[in-house]
């Protein structure tokens, strides 16, 4: 149902050590919603992300994704997730066809269907003669190629992408985006994660911006650009006390003439 929330955050609080990196998080995801999550280095993006996915059990406040306690029911959420992280380690001494038969069946999928989808998946992305190679003969784009899709393998309810893009070609690029609007007209939700802020812009239907551990603007991007009339670039700039950008790039020029 899309008017129940499919992520529900309550006062979510995380330190490392003395420093506190999440400050009294509340957020409600709902189904459909293709979330732009943004926000300088150090912001706590990645934290957020890392809680959600369970890699970071120990924090301070509520979490629910899809009505199940996030740390009471981790597992039972995980089945339910896809996860591209932005700089994954991967089994690159197997094939994609290994590794892909190795996640689908970390989710109990059936043989049959993870080999029928690997291999529609893999052709779609330009590597189905690929598809017996190690990866470790691979260019960085396409061991992105095979990290998204086993992000997408089993068909879960939310996916989180860290910097999905990293590496790939422009048709690739384009291909992304719009699996990205099929899933989300078919009721998924996309927690996207970058700083690529026109790729942000073009895919999200929601704007979330992260600073220093405290959302800071929360909206459709529409509705962020009618309050400021500026770019996404400008508003994270301006939201963020970013110094002004042609300024500096100013003062870089003039080093090069010293």
């Amino acid at each position: 149902m899309k008017d129940v929330p499919i992520i529900q955050i309550k006062n979510l609080n995380k330190w490392y050590d003395s420093k506190q990196v999440l400050k009294n998080i509340n957020l409600e995801v709902y189904p459909g919603q293709v979330i732009g999550y943004i926000g300088p280095n150090g912001a706590g993006k990645s934290t957020t992300v890392k809680i959600l996915t369970g890699l970071i059990p120990d924090f301070k406040g509520d979490v629910q994704i899809l009505q199940h306690s996030l740390k009471n029911e981790p597992l039972e959420i995980k089945k339910h997730i896809g996860y591209v992280p932005e700089a994954a380690e991967m089994y690159d001494v197997l094939t994609p066809m290994e590794f892909l038969d190795f996640i689908g069946k970390l989710y109990d999928m059936d043989e049959q269907k993870i080999r029928r989808r690997a291999e529609r998946m893999l052709n779609f992305f330009g590597l189905q003669e690929n598809k017996d190679s190690r990866i470790d003969t691979f260019s960085k784009g396409m061991k992105q190629k095979v990290l998204l899709i086993s992000g997408f393998i089993h068909d879960p309810e939310i996916i989180f992408l860290d910097e999905p893009l990293a590496g790939l070609d422009a048709n690739a690029v384009i291909r992304v985006k719009e699996i990205i609007a099929r899933l989300a007209e078919q009721g998924k939700t996309i927690f996207y994660c970058s700083h690529m802020m026109d790729v942000v812009e073009k895919v999200s239907n929601r704007i979330l911006l992260i600073n220093n551990g405290k959302i800071v603007a929360d909206g459709p991007i529409e509705e962020l650009k009618q309050r400021d009339d500026e770019s996404l670039e400008r508003i994270f700039a301006n939201l963020t006390d970013h110094e002004d950008s042609g300024e500096i790039s100013e003062e870089f020029l003039k080093t090069l003439e010293e």
